[in-house]
């Protein structure tokens, strides 16, 4: 068993073997399967077959190449490219007397990698949480590409969704910082919204949007707030990583900063400020809801 093996066997039975919580089942199919993924060149994400075979508990590469084999067939069925996602590669693999070896592989898109998941053993716990994941994910993506055709409540959820995979990589950055605790990141995350909100911390917006004790300010927020407070988080990520932030006052000092900047980039715009602009009816998790009634029907 390789490095790659023993990482995903460790995650397995530290994970698999008990009863899970929806955010804790959440967040491990989001480890497990960002954990493989790759991006190419031109910035593209993809998955390796053989990597997936692994995450996906198929000991023998001849049982997962017939999956492979029914999701190619799904694919041409549902009249898409064949080669755009199932890139058909081969690796070199050492032999124990020395020497290498050729072994099959393919470079997966996200869409292949659901066709997969579909046509795999639904007995594996794994094999579930990759359906819902890929489902979810290439939904996600869906909605992204055709953001353009979207009404008010799909663009407010596709940005939302956004939102919430590069607040993962905010924290990531944040904690390279030196923002180490969680009451650390929650004063971080404040020099942020104040930067943005012209002095309001994250309380101050709850109050001010009239929400609950229990919904979340960002569930609460037009496609136009969202988007602003979007690129807030992906400019911060990259500053600290940039610029090598070290230190919580100087990271605290960047968030807040990058929140006026793209504040007073609105105003030089002519926008509106984002605590002006109104509180959508909705939350995301009904326009959730109902988006899956939907895709039900």
């Amino acid at each position: 068993m390789d490095d790659f093996e023993k990482k995903l066997s460790e995650i397995h039975e530290r994970v698999l073997g008990k009863a899970l919580t929806n955010e804790e089942q959440n967040n491990y199919t989001e480890t497990l399967f960002e954990s493989i993924k790759h991006i190419n060149k031109y910035g593209e994400e993809f998955w390796y077959a053989r990597e997936l075979q692994v995450a996906l508990e198929y000991k023998q590469w001849r049982r997962f190449k017939e999956v492979i084999d029914r999701a190619i067939i799904a694919c041409k069925n549902s009249e898409n490219a064949i080669s755009e996602h199932f890139a058909d590669i081969g690796k070199t693999s050492p032999m124990p007397n020395g020497g290498e070896r050729v072994i099959d592989d393919y470079e997966l898109s996200r869409y292949a990698c659901y066709l997969i998941v579909q046509n795999g053993d639904a007995r594996k716990k794994v094999i579930a949480l990759g359906q819902t994941y890929f489902a979810i994910k290439t939904r996600q993506q869906e909605l992204i590409e055709n953001f353009d055709e979207l009404n008010e409540d799909q663009k407010r959820l596709a940005i939302r969704h956004q939102m919430a995979e590069h607040n993962k990589l905010l924290v990531e950055a944040a904690k390279d910082a030196g923002v180490a605790t969680s009451i650390d990141y929650a004063i971080f995350q404040n020099h942020g919204y104040q930067g943005l909100y012209g002095g309001m911390t994250a309380k101050d917006i709850h109050h001010h949007k009239g929400l609950k004790k229990n919904e979340k300010i960002l569930d609460y927020m037009g496609y136009e707030e969202l988007a602003a407070n979007l690129f807030r988080a992906t400019q911060t990520e990259a500053k600290l990583r940039r610029d090598h932030i070290q230190g919580k006052s100087e990271a605290n000092r960047t968030h807040y900063n990058v929140g006026k900047e793209v504040r007073d980039t609105i105003e030089r715009l002519g926008g509106t400020m984002p605590e002006d602009l109104p509180t959508p009816a909705k939350s995301i998790k009904q326009i959730e809801q109902e988006q899956k009634k939907l895709d039900n029907k």
